[in-house]
């Protein structure tokens, strides 16, 4: 049966459709009701059991339960794991009338249903990957996680804040045992990761308390954190004393202790990049493809669309450099952008300062235009801020940061000015645009504030999904008139040339044997961007495998869909109703996603009957 439900927004009608999987009759009205709270509700608490068991995802959603706690990351808890995902499996399978479900809900079972089923394939691939990286490895996470989520409104939470920092000694004796697991299975990072570990690591622990000048990063944030409780001084004193305690008795060991096995990680490596030099290393990328791009496409196919791409955003470039009455080639074109310094903001602190400004100014005039892009938009602020100094030397050039469900903690655009070089000022519309809004902050705030979801697609992802709508979202103020500046277009062009060429890099190091020296060639030959840049994207590719390609292909699959369903309904084509079809169902596979869109064009249609 179908039910209608009609809500009025935007002074227009709204219908969605619920539609069950079952007959006609109207006496399975109850039913449907009946198994689809009985589904969702089962589908909420073993979100809340899984919430339960790590510490740190409490943390990140505002939930102060086991404040003072890090996350398992032993063996054992990785097979708990995978026991509960298999009894969960199993009650899906004996528990659930698919039948009797809503169409929302129906699909909140088969997602559900695939995501498990891929954690259990994939279990076996679960070495596959370095726990300390340059990106997200935990000897930078950690801190960050203190300094960034870890609030300080209590005593209680200063001693929370205390108790994590003497716990991060057990926590990284479990991280040792696992890259000593990977050891024994071969899986040891290239030499230049270490090499950023060491770093990250020694920036942890240098300054008061510890040796070298001014104040490490992790004291100066319990210390500017504590400072603003309203405390006696005496007891101020004696949590500060308790944190510096910590600081030397826990976190400097473990850190030692990491860096004296990361050493030794470092003397075994065998220099080479790619996984194809794993054990069924092939095996694993082509399913990691898979995974990230929710699509079959192999390495082959995908890097013959990155070659594609590269080549038709080259002919779109020559037409801008054209247009600014440059008379060289265009390699000579990159060449003057990566050298002029009126592209760049000055290495200074204003400098930094200005970019984050202008930053924000960009995202606010964007701000101005939503009401005729969406219908929902997030109730969540965000802010603009700069990578923390600890990190900022290894963290990539940009990323996003979503905010508390409770509103505790605003959504972050995370801008790194280590080096003006790789921010270039005709890069940064493009960039604000896909970080912040209409990107990231936009779909991700959403999909947590969506009523009636299940918690695990509020706060569950695809790549493809999540990182296409930002790319597109760079896409998108270019058919409102923004780029105005045809540097500014070119930033654009060079942001998506950036995210095609991931395609054949990342299939050229992981698939072909690609060496680092060739992957970096690559990029210093087809874009205009910074030497260092080059290098950090590479790098990424090495220790992120697959990751990168999912920009591209998410993309390209969301712009299809606009000219598929622009075609389909000519002039009632709404590019609200286009992004609503995107944005409330949270993130989606791209197969599921183009199901949504075909739904919201029948819908159309449907209502263009009935009206006439």
């Amino acid at each position: 049966m179908k039910i209608k439900i009609i809500f009025f927004t935007a002074g227009m009608l709204l219908i969605i459709f619920f539609s069950s999987c079952g007959g006609s009759k109207p006496e399975n009205l109850d039913k449907i009701i009946a198994e689809s709270q009985k589904l969702n509700q089962y589908l909420d608490r073993v979100f809340d059991e899984y919430i339960d068991r790590h510490p740190e995802y409490q943390t990140y959603l505002g939930i102060k339960k086991d404040y003072g706690k890090w996350d398992d990351i032993s063996p054992k808890a990785e097979n708990i794991e995978l026991v509960h995902a298999k009894t969960q499996l199993n009650w899906l399978a004996d528990s659930v009338n698919v039948e009797y479900l809503d169409s929302q809900t129906a699909l909140s079972y088969h997602l559900f249903k695939k995501k498990l089923n891929n954690q259990i394939q994939d279990h076996k691939y679960r070495l596959y990957n370095y726990p300390v990286n340059q990106m997200s490895g935990m000897q930078s996470a950690t801190p960050a996680f203190l300094i960034n989520m870890h609030k300080i409104s209590s005593k209680k939470d200063a001693l929370n804040y205390v108790e994590r920092m003497n716990g991060i000694r057990p926590l990284f004796d479990q991280l040792i045992l696992n890259l000593k697991e990977r050891e024994f299975a071969g899986i040891i990072a290239p030499d230049f990761v270490y090499d950023h570990v060491l770093n990250d690591s020694k920036n942890v622990i240098s300054g008061y308390p510890f040796k070298g000048k001014d104040t490490c990063a992790l004291f100066q944030d319990y210390y500017d954190k504590l400072m603003k409780l309203d405390l006696d001084f005496s007891e101020k004193k004696i949590l500060l004393e308790n944190g510096r305690e910590a600081l030397l008795n826990d976190v400097q060991p473990a850190y030692e202790m990491l860096m004296q096995f990361v050493q030794k990680l470092k003397d075994e490596n065998d220099e080479k990049d790619g996984v194809w030099r794993w054990k069924n290393g092939d095996a694993f990328f082509n399913n990691a493809l898979q995974r990230t791009t929710t699509t079959k496409m192999n390495a082959d196919e995908i890097h013959q669309l990155g070659l594609d791409e590269v080549k038709r955003i080259h002919k779109e470039m020559n037409s801008i450099k054209d247009e600014v009455g440059f008379l060289g080639s265009l390699k000579e074109f990159f060449k003057e952008l990566k050298e002029n310094d009126s592209f760049y903001y000055p290495q200074t602190e204003k400098g930094k300062k200005d970019y984050i400004s202008e930053a924000e100014n960009i995202i606010e005039q964007f701000k101005l235009k939503l009401d005729d892009l969406f219908i929902t938009k997030p109730k969540a602020d965000m802010i603009v801020k700069a990578v923390e100094g600890f990190r900022e030397k290894s963290a990539g050039k940009a990323f996003y940061q979503r905010p508390a469900p409770d509103g505790s903690r605003p959504g972050t655009y995370y801008a790194n000015t280590y080096r003006m070089r790789m921010m270039p000022k005709y890069q940064m519309e493009a960039l604000a645009y896909h970080e912040g809004i209409p990107g990231h902050h936009m779909q991700i705030s959403i999909a947590q504030e969506l009523k009636g979801l299940p918690k695990f697609r509020k706060y569950g992802g695809y790549t493809a999904y999540i990182e296409g709508w930002g790319l597109y979202s760079e896409y998108l103020p270019k058919e409102l008139g923004f780029y105005s500046d045809p540097y500014s277009d070119f930033g654009r062009l060079a942001m998506e040339l950036w995210r095609s060429c991931r395609l054949v890099v990342d299939t050229g190091i992981h698939s072909k044997k690609w060496t680092r020296e060739k992957s970096i060639d690559y990029y210093l030959n087809n874009t205009p961007n910074d030497e260092l840049d080059c290098i950090k994207m590479v790098e990424r590719h090495v220790v992120y495998p697959s990751q990168a390609t999912a920009y591209k292909i998410g993309m390209n699959k969301i712009i299809n869909l606009k000219q598929k369903a622009k075609k389909a309904l000519g002039e009632r084509f709404d590019i609200r109703y286009f992004h609503e079809a995107i944005l409330v169902n949270g993130a989606v596979p791209l197969p599921v996603l183009e199901e949504k869109i075909d739904e919201m064009i029948d819908q159309i249609k449907t209502k263009k009957t009935d009206n006439s």
